[in-house]
């Protein structure tokens, strides 16, 4: 295995499994306690803690009066944007809400055999909080992924928390994104305090009911404690990319992909399950790129000669981004059950999905697409039946119902349905 500011590569024969594939990722930090005790801080201390945690976990100075940007503040930024870039975020935000709006569910309704109408809805939360990552950039494509979902979905307020720039401000163009997007609160403060002042509140910052975006081990573990205070999409991170190739696959595309993910940084996961000359030959054209732009990302290649054992392991891998490349490869698509998103042929990049395919980048990550999806409309909406007895339901309802009450010992229950019926002693 290779090392430095380049991939830690990692050559696995074809009976190598999806355990043997994570276990070339860092290890989990275990930041429970800490993360406990910064929780407690902001619940207790409100914008106090907050002034303070930054302070002390990102080295930045800040008022209390200035954890929320201002309207001027929004609208100078936007006004400040590259237009090219303005562009760009107005083409994502377009994309994303498409594909969001596909996803809303019509009402359903149902006339049941006793005369009950049942009808199903989707209705919105009613406030939303966003966690942007801050770091080497400002992330402005995590804003228009976790905005234009929520607005889409109904949400009638967004919150958004990043980190401050050194200035104590957040970063114009996160501001900028933010306007385009329709977000009116921004708060400068990142990291797991961000997390507990979205779910407990605090003098500046109003609880939401829903918590979504991606972040480090300590945003991570942050949503995961909050979970039940208020809802979460997912604990979401470390990048993982995992590329299934048969022959025919361009592998100097496939090396650019997999490198592209490594930008993510150390704690991502890569993997490329293919034949052993699209292996060497993706292994050289990295190589030429690695000791840059490597990250110190882990890389599995996977020696597979036959793409449909290939598809046994990224399908027991359940990756967060899943290419497949190459004829062979490409006609198993339909048969892809575990991935977070899947992108399909020889342009399909990941990257596409990162900014402005119009899919969600906040996807489930280490193995959890097995059971959960991309960040969605149903993240923010909460499926609720309305219950309707037109005259005569009632009369044909109660002796079943009462009866299974008096089974379960609850008499009034059974007492409830049957004055409806008019039979009740």
């Amino acid at each position: 295995m290779t090392s430095g500011d380049g991939l830690r590569i990692a050559h696995l024969g074809p009976d190598a499994s999806a355990a043997d594939i994570r276990a070339l990722a860092p290890p989990r930090r275990d930041v429970g306690e800490t993360v406990s005790a910064i929780l407690a801080e902001v619940r207790d201390g409100g914008d106090a803690s907050l002034v303070r945690l930054t302070a002390r976990l990102d080295d930045v100075e800040i008022a209390p009066s200035a954890l929320r940007a201002s309207e001027e503040e929004l609208d100078a930024a936007l006004a400040g944007l590259d237009p090219a870039l303005g562009s760009a975020i107005v083409t994502a935000i377009e994309n994303v809400g498409a594909v969001a709006r596909a996803q809303l569910a019509p009402p359903t309704e149902l006339d049941l055999p006793d005369g009950q109408r049942v009808e199903v809805v989707d209705v919105p939360v009613k406030r939303a909080g966003a966690y942007v990552p801050g770091g080497r950039a400002p992330y402005v494509s995590s804003v228009v992924m976790c905005a234009v979902t929520a607005r889409t979905s109904g949400v009638e307020k967004m919150a958004v928390c990043t980190p401050p720039s050194a200035d104590g401000r957040v970063h114009p163009t996160v501001l900028a994104a933010c306007r385009l997007c329709g977000v009116h609160e921004v708060y400068a403060v990142g990291g797991a305090p961000a997390i507990a002042a979205l779910a407990f509140g605090t003098e500046s910052v109003q609880a939401v009911d829903v918590i979504v975006g991606p972040g480090n081990a300590w945003v991570a573990e942050a949503k995961r404690q909050v979970f039940g205070v208020v809802g979460i999409d997912s604990v979401a991170g470390p990048s993982e990319l995992a590329v299934l190739a048969s022959e025919g696959a361009d592998p100097e595309l496939l090396a650019l992909d997999l490198l592209a993910q490594a930008e993510h940084g150390a704690d991502s996961l890569l993997a490329l399950v293919a034949p052993e000359e699209t292996i060497a030959a993706v292994e050289e054209a990295v190589a030429t790129r690695a000791a840059a732009r490597g990250h110190g990302a882990a890389l599995a290649l996977v020696r597979c000669d036959d793409p449909r054992a290939g598809l046994r392991l990224v399908n027991d891998l359940a990756p967060e981004h899943l290419q497949i490349a190459g004829p062979e490869a490409e006609a198993l698509a339909g048969e892809v059950r575990t991935a977070g998103c899947l992108f399909v042929g020889r342009d399909a990049a990941t990257a596409f999905g990162d900014y402005v395919a119009g899919t969600n980048h906040v996807l489930p990550t280490g193995g959890a697409a097995r059971f959960a999806g991309a960040l969605s409309p149903a993240t923010f909406r909460r499926r609720m039946a309305r219950v309707t007895l037109p005259p005569g339901a009632a009369a044909r309802l109660a002796p079943a119902g009462a009866a299974l009450a008096a089974a379960e010992g609850f008499p009034v229950h059974g007492e409830s349905m049957l004055r409806r019926a008019g039979s009740a002693s």
